[in-house]
């Protein structure tokens, strides 16, 4: 299954058990009906203010190519060959942790955000496949599916929360939507999560044609990572190329399914195969 193909059915699956609350707990299907509207208000004002609230959460500021001459130039030698409509914002954010992330609206709208840990830790050559990495998520609209699927998932464990305290008619059925739905919803965004950070590692590959570059950024991140965490808002860690998170990614097992990323072997596994076929 491809990778919009996959991304359309998680998406359908979160709806679908937003849905499902509301004809549980309200009955019928003017409940169902209620979740759904509740939901795309939800994403509504998410569509809008995501971006702002993540680059507020992360300390982010908006630089000029004065005050950031590097990063701005790498940004606009990439993106003629990512065919975006118009130069993303760029901003840096003072940590010395390494990473990156994309945020706004719409390829229109769009800001790219780097680390000051990243900038030093990075050559040219690496900080382009990194840059091309998130360009490819402005590009593949990622930004609004990932605030979309974490409007959804935000509901459905809100919601559930608040059933915890009302009584219903539905019994077994109810106790097993509040203890299973938000665990369901939150497998369901991080597999639409992952699924995407492997579409922008392959778009960012093929959009500077070097994939060894990404995967050597990759390598370096994650270990630049583990001996530098990031400290942030768990909302927010998806956004970023690797978990930003200390102490969150264990190797293997149930807990992957939790996991905001892709597992780093296999995302570089699969930008060394596109280098050895010439992509």
């Amino acid at each position: 299954m491809g990778a919009i193909a996959k991304t359309m059915l998680l998406m359908g699956v979160l709806t679908g058990l937003l849905g499902a609350l509301g004809y549980i707990f309200l009955g019928g299907l003017a409940g169902l009906v209620t979740f759904v509207v509740l939901a795309l208000v939800m994403n509504f004002f998410a569509y809008w203010f995501s971006d702002k609230m993540a680059l507020r959460m992360a300390g982010a500021k908006e630089v000029t190519p004065e005050e950031a001459p590097r990063l701005h130039a790498i940004v606009d030698e990439i993106l003629p060959l990512s065919k975006l409509p118009v130069k993303p914002k760029v901003y840096l954010i003072q940590n010395p942790s390494p990473n990156a992330f994309a945020t706004g609206r719409n390829p229109h709208h769009a800001v790219v955000a780097a680390t000051t840990g990243i900038m030093d830790l990075l050559d040219d050559r690496e900080l382009k496949g990194v840059m091309a990495h998130e360009l490819g998520h402005v590009g593949n609209r990622d930004i609004l599916i990932g605030s979309i699927a974490a409007v959804l998932a935000s509901a459905i464990s809100w919601i559930t929360f608040s059933m915890m305290f009302r009584r219903n008619d539905n019994g077994l059925l109810a106790l097993a939507a509040i203890i299973l739905m938000p665990i369901a919803a939150s497998i369901v965004q991080m597999s639409i999560s992952r699924t995407r950070e492997f579409e922008a590692d392959r778009t960012g590959a093929k959009t500077t044609h070097d994939p060894d570059a990404l995967a050597d950024a990759l390598a370096k991140l994650h270990q630049g990572v583990q001996m530098r965490p990031m400290q942030v808002n768990p909302s927010t860690a998806h956004m970023y190329i690797v978990n930003p998170l200390a102490g969150l990614k264990a190797p293997g097992g149930f807990s992957n399914l939790f996991s905001t990323h892709p597992p780093m072997d296999e995302r570089i596994r699969r930008l060394r195969e596109m280098g050895r076929k010439g992509v």
